[in-house]
């Protein structure tokens, strides 16, 4: 592993147009219903995760448009959970700009696990593993029952690939067999996501 820390970024700027088609709520602010962690929102629950695993991690808001005050709340929720909030004023261009900001924030990092604000199961002992199994030259992916699942780690070597993202492209067309790293895990949080308000019970 790179003597250089990995960072976190966590992408929180979507709001999830099919957990509420008409537009007005937004899922990472949606309160988990599930045990322990019922009550906490979305968002603060991934981020807590990552940042027990990560001591650095970037969370990528948008930049307070329409929804002004739901994306103060989340900057605050994700501050509070020790985040450094990113305002990007190219979120609503589509994930792939969301991520190219954040991992611009942190040009000289060992590399970038990136985390999806909407995926709140990952365990911070799975993160943790990606982190230590990465090297400069590689991304890391968790397998869970044979399925790839997030987050996906990315060294140092992608920076240029992950900073020229734009509009709804991810970083998939920077992951080949060639380059990547397979954690087989029994986290089955690698999968799990927050669609719909049916999925706010685990």
């Amino acid at each position: 592993m790179s003597q250089r820390p990995v960072v976190g970024v966590l992408l929180a700027a979507g709001r999830g147009s099919r957990f509420d088609p008409a537009g007005a709520a937004n899922k990472l602010l949606a309160p988990l219903r599930d045990g322990v962690t019922a009550g906490t929102p979305v968002a603060l629950q991934a981020a807590r995760h990552l940042k027990q695993a990560l001591d650095d991690v970037v969370a990528v808001v948008p930049a307070a448009a329409t929804h002004g005050a739901q994306v103060e709340r989340l900057a605050a929720l994700l501050a509070e959970a020790g985040c450094e909030v990113l305002r990007c004023a190219d979120a609503a261009r589509g994930m792939g700009a969301s991520l190219a900001a954040g991992v611009a924030a942190r040009p000289h990092a060992g590399g970038w696990v990136i985390a999806l604000a909407d995926m709140p199961w990952i365990a911070p002992a799975t993160i943790a593993q990606l982190a230590g199994a990465l090297d400069a030259g590689h991304c890391v992916a968790p397998f869970y029952e044979g399925q790839r699942g997030h987050p996906i780690g990315f060294g140092a070597d992608f920076f240029a690939g992950l900073t020229s993202l734009d509009g709804d492209e991810g970083a998939r067309r920077l992951i080949t067999p060639g380059t990547l790293i397979r954690i087989d895990t029994d986290d089955a949080g690698i999968l799990r996501d927050v669609d719909t308000p049916g999925d706010l019970t685990r």
